[in-house]
This record gives structure tokens, C-alpha cells and sequence, in this order.
């Protein structure tokens, strides 16, 4: 008899929409491939529909506040549902931006040099010099980022609205300049590395989910040890953090011809984007595993008790280079 896979999605967060798109394509795929699939739009009530439906996993599609942040992690250890992608701490701790920055440069990772500061004094005068980067503490599709440039004379504006919808706490970092790039891990296994090329001025929300909005080049445009540092260095980062399953670390990379050469850790994904434009499919693909089955075996792979007790950093394993 086939697995029953409960699609947990939309939420309350500001990534609801990117959340249901998840859901939506995961639910399509899972049915094809033969599993008994509902599809579950996230309210209050989730623990009473998960317990009338008795699922044998639930498949995480839920992005930000509530299902990215350990929450909805925590809800299925305690109803002892078999769930994909990290446990409660890993993912309370990689969406805390800032919390996530200490542990990975603790690994030894580089990090942009930032601080939290309070919404109305980040609306008040600048608090970095610029240019510099205004971002949720805890958010993700790029929600509420705001770049500030050199030629900003005050600081958005739009952080003085009463009804600002992204928080009351905001990090500020240096803004790095270079190349966007990202990487995921399957498993215990770094995949490829993808540039991204956008036309607007950062990877912003519109360049991540609407067609056309931003270009993804495989393999990477750089040197075969930068690739390779990529990949080294997103493994660290999911093991540090204690991560399972599936996950995305972006990174900025200072190619200029008169540059620092630096890579720069941004965020991890503890539940990164599976709509049609999303990355972590693509590097899937790109190492052999077509969605379908990469999503097979995510289901596969989901469990209880998702808190990583071993870390092995002495020997990483990378999906070559093309």
C-alpha cells in the first residue's frame, strides 16, 4: 500500500504564496510517482487535521514563520509524525539570520559584518555605512530586503509604516559586492553550484519567482577551487547548524577585477523553494535526480527525531564539478 504523504503549505507567513506554489508542484509530482498524497493548506487548526488524517510523512512546503522556524517541526515530534527536511533546532536556529552568522563562523566561514537594529532606528538615520543591506531577521524569498545605496540620502521610508509587515527587528550588513551563488545539500552530499544572474539590482523576490526574472547558469562561471570552496562550504554550514535532509546556502563572491575575492555566507534554507523556477531541483537534476525522484527521496528519508548527533567535517563529499 502506498505511503500517505500529508503536503503541509501556505501558512500564515509572508511567504505564503511561494509556500502554496511549493505545495502545489510537490503534490502534483508525489501523486505521479504513486504515493497518496493531501495536500494541507497550514492553519491554526493543523494538529487537529493531521490527527483525523493519521499521515505516514508529512512533506514540509511550508516557507518562513511557522514552518521554517522549528514550529511546525516540533508539532510533528510530539504527534510522532515522520517529517522531511531538519529538526526543531536547526531550523529555529538557521532562521535566526544573525544566530545562524555566529555558528557558521565559528566553523569558519566568512560573514558579512552586520548588526540587529530596531526597525524605527533603521527608519531613522542610516546604521551602516553605505551601501549596506536592510533584511528580516527571520524571514526568506527575499521578503522585505531592502539594498541601500550610496546615493540614498535617508533610509526607506517605508520602515516608518504602522502596519510594516516584516517585523521589528531587522539585520543590517555590509552589502558584498560579486557574483550571486548558491549551493545545495542532499543528504550528507554538496550538489552543484549555480550563478545567478538577475536583472534587477539584487536577487530580489520578483527575479526569484517570476519567469525571466533572473537567468541561472550551471555550472558556475568560476574557478574549479572556488567551485570546490562553494561546495566545502556549504556542507560546513549544514552541519554546523545540525541540518537534515535537503538544504540551500547562498553566498556573495567578490570577482571584481580589483576585488577582495572573498566568499561571503548569506543565509541557509532549511526548507528552500520546489516551484518550477527554484533552484535546489535544478542542482537535483544537474547531479542525476530528476524531481520525482528527488522528492521520492525526501519522503524516503523523512523521520522523527531529525537532530544531527554526528558531524563528520574531516570528510565532505561534493557532486563533481561538469
Amino acid at each position: 500500500m502506498a505511503k500517505h504523504v500529508a503536503v503541509l503549505m501556505g501558512g500564515w507567513s509572508s511567504e505564503r504564496q511561494v509556500s502554496l506554489w511549493s505545495g502545489a508542484a510537490c503534490t502534483a509530482v508525489l501523486r505521479e510517482a504513486g504515493y497518496q498524497v493531501t495536500p494541507i493548506d497550514v492553519g491554526r487548526d493543523v494538529a487537529t487535521r493531521l490527527a483525523e488524517l493519521k499521515p505516514d510523512v508529512a512533506f514540509i512546503a511550508l516557507h518562513g514563520e511557522g514552518g521554517e522556524d522549528g514550529t511546525i517541526q516540533g508539532l510533528l515530534e510530539v504527534m510522532a509524525i515522520p517529517y522531511t527536511h531538519s529538526g526543531v533546532l536547526a531550523s529555529a536556529l538557521s532562521m535566526d539570520k544573525q544566530a545562524a552568522k555566529k555558528i557558521v563562523q565559528a566553523a569558519g566561514l566568512a560573514v558579512a559584518e552586520g548588526k540587529l537594529v530596531a526597525r524605527k532606528e533603521a527608519a531613522r538615520a542610516h546604521v551602516l555605512p553605505r551601501p549596506y543591506v536592510l533584511k528580516p531577521n527571520d524571514g526568506g524569498s527575499s521578503v522585505g530586503v531592502h539594498i541601500v545605496r550610496e546615493d540614498m540620502e535617508h533610509p526607506p521610508q517605508e520602515l516608518w509604516r504602522d502596519d510594516y509587515p516584516h517585523g521589528d527587528m531587522l539585520l543590517a550588513e555590509r552589502f558584498i559586492p560579486g557574483m550571486e551563488l548558491t549551493c545545495a545539500v542532499m543528504g550528507d552530499v554538496a550538489l552543484g553550484v549555480i550563478e545567478i544572474v538577475q536583472g534587477a539590482a539584487f536577487y530580489d523576490y520578483e527575479a526569484k519567482y517570476a519567469p525571466g526574472g533572473s537567468t541561472h547558469v550551471y555550472p558556475a562561471r568560476i574557478k574549479p577551487n572556488v567551485y570546490q570552496s562553494i561546495q566545502k562550504m556549504t556542507l560546513t554550514a549544514h552541519t554546523a547548524l545540525g541540518c537534515r535532509g535537503v538544504t540551500r546556502v547562498d553566498f556573495r563572491y567578490d570577482d571584481r577585477p580589483n576585488g577582495t575575492g572573498e566568499i561571503v555566507f548569506l543565509e541557509l534554507n532549511t526548507v528552500p523553494g520546489m516551484t518550477a523556477t527554484s533552484l535546489v531541483p535544478e542542482l537535483a537534476a544537474h547531479a542525476g535526480h530528476p524531481f520525482p525522484e528527488l522528492l521520492r527521496w525526501m519522503v524516503e528519508d523523512a523521520s522523527c527525531g531529525r537532530r544531527k548527533s554526528e558531524r563528520h567535517l574531516g570528510s565532505v563529499e561534493v557532486f563533481p564539478r561538469s
